[in-house]
């Protein structure tokens, strides 16, 4: 009973705090430079991260996954500019989230959040000033569509297991996960520099595949690493590079009042749902990004091949992280009964 009445007392005081703070200053912006005219011409980018927000609160995925393709091909945003605008719409939206969450102690993964972090800072910086300007954004957009819908195939069919055994954090960390959680940050971290979003998801498909932690964790836990790794984006554009561009602001000034409500929405609704249901939604925004990404794109016959020998080694791949995970909770399982049988 003393439990439940603790959990029932958990106020997001941070957030509310935040959102008073950022509402007020967005209006006392808006009002003494006359800028409320914008919403005649950006109101499609406030309506797409309506639901983009909600999505990167409720998921791992960040707002950027939708965002970008909106905004680059029906919307004819140049992608960098659409990129610092999802590093700057994120630090409001994601901020928000990841305040809800710990303002009601939603159960998170510590260790997920640092070492991945970690490694993300210096995936980002890489990424940004050596990968990012070598890529094809479309090409790359097609690359990680099929990445990810290859890992949604390679959850769906773990879920199929009724018995799936899901734990609440990684078990038995040792210096060798320390390492794959670092490297994996590392490489999301690059992912980020390209699209503004991406080190969430990626790292999601290590935790939830191969250390088998709950998506209720895992999902909460991933937001608050986006949401380092997008402060660290908007820094770099707006204070290093100086490249943060009139448009990608203008855009940014229209979404703020929508990202502030619905991102931690989206974090507090994934909250009371269960595990099997977060993961349903997972599949869900997957299929729907891949499908609306072949729509929009329209890629050639070779690129859709393409495509589909990605789709294929991704399910491969992770599926052997599940084989390989197996093996280390058999391996861990019987590393405790042998020390157990010697302590007694």
């Amino acid at each position: 009973m003393k439990n439940s009445t603790s959990a029932k007392s958990h106020k997001p005081w941070l957030y509310i705090v935040f959102l008073i703070s950022v509402i007020s200053t967005w209006f006392w912006y808006m009002i003494s430079h006359d800028s409320f005219g914008i919403f005649a011409t950006r109101w499609p980018a406030a309506l797409t991260m309506l639901f983009g927000s909600f999505i990167a609160g409720a998921s791992p995925e960040g707002s950027a996954a939708i965002a970008y393709p909106v905004f680059t091909l029906l919307l004819k945003i140049p992608p960098d500019v659409t990129r610092n605008f999802a590093f700057a719409i994120q630090s409001i939206g994601m901020t928000s989230a990841s305040l809800l969450i710990l303002g009601l102690k939603i159960k998170v993964d510590w260790n997920y959040v640092k070492y991945v972090s970690i490694g993300g800072v210096f995936g980002l910086v890489l990424g940004t000033y050596y990968v990012a300007p070598l890529i094809s954004p479309m090409q790359a957009k097609l690359f990680f569509v099929s990445l990810w819908l290859s890992f949604g195939i390679a959850l769906w069919l773990q879920n199929k297991n009724s018995h799936r055994e899901v734990f609440e954090g990684i078990q038995n960390l040792m210096k060798s996960d320390i390492f794959k959680l670092i490297l994996f940050g590392f490489v999301g971290g690059i992912i980020s520099s390209i699209f503004g979003t991406g080190i969430n998801i990626f790292t999601f498909c290590l935790m939830t595949i191969y250390y088998q932690v709950s998506e209720k964790v895992a999902t909460p836990s991933s937001v608050i690493i986006m949401t380092i790794e997008t402060l660290l984006g908007v820094f770099i554009h707006t204070k290093v590079n100086h490249d943060f561009q009139p448009l990608a602001f203008e855009l940014w000034l229209t979404c703020i009042p929508v990202v502030v409500f619905f991102a931690p929405l989206g974090a507090f609704v994934i909250s009371k749902m269960r595990r099997e249901s977060i993961a349903q939604i997972l599949y869900s925004i997957l299929i729907i990004q891949f499908i609306g990404a072949m729509w929009v794109i329209k890629p050639s016959i070779l690129q859709f091949l393409i495509c589909v020998v990605i789709l294929l080694a991704g399910i491969g791949m992770f599926s052997y992280l599940a084989v390989i995970s197996k093996r280390r909770m058999r391996q861990s399982r019987k590393q405790k009964m042998i020390y157990t049988q010697c302590t007694v």
